[in-house]
């Protein structure tokens, strides 16, 4: 396996606790009927797109309100994992990270963001090709960690984000 956590893993709560990130839990708030309803609305995408990465905006805009429901409806029902985050990736303006974010807030099932911070936390040394084995064997990694600490996959995410930002050279 190529991830191992740099930090202990009884660690994890108190960096989760220091964790603040601007506009989160109205984000949070907006895009929690897309997980119930099955689909993302276009503005709920590009509020999601906006905070992971707001100079993506010109390109996620140019989606129309249809193939943004339809192409999440795929992402967020199928039970194929390679297609619910590739379908994602037609999107305009969706990479690998953006689409992490659409699966970590709207998907029933627990998925972590890819975040080059968070991945550092994880063990990663550089920034590495985002590829579907890499994010299956993280997705993996990150939902054994959140099982053995009973911790949420949100809280698992913000730890490692947060142990990055105050270590990370």
């Amino acid at each position: 396996m190529m991830f191992r956590l740099r930090l202990a893993k009884d660690h994890l709560g108190a960096y989760a606790s220091r964790y603040s990130y601007a506009g989160e839990a109205e984000l949070i708030e907006r895009i929690a009927p897309a997980r119930a309803r099955g689909h993302l609305r276009r503005e709920e995408f590009l509020a999601l797109c906006r905070w992971k990465t707001p100079r993506s905006q010109p390109r996620c805009a140019e989606n129309r309100e249809d193939y943004v429901n339809e192409v999440t409806r795929i992402a967020l029902t199928t039970g194929n994992e390679e297609l619910k985050i590739r379908v994602l990736l037609a999107l305009h303006g969706v990479s690998w990270p953006t689409a992490s974010v659409i699966l970590h807030f709207c998907d029933r099932s627990a998925y972590p963001i890819l975040d080059v911070r968070a991945l550092w936390s994880a063990g990663m040394r550089r920034v590495p090709q985002y590829t579907f084995p890499l994010w299956w064997e993280y997705t993996g990694f990150t939902r054994e960690i959140s099982r053995q600490t009973g911790l949420s996959m949100r809280t698992l995410d913000r730890a490692l984000w947060q142990y990055s930002k105050e270590r990370q050279p």
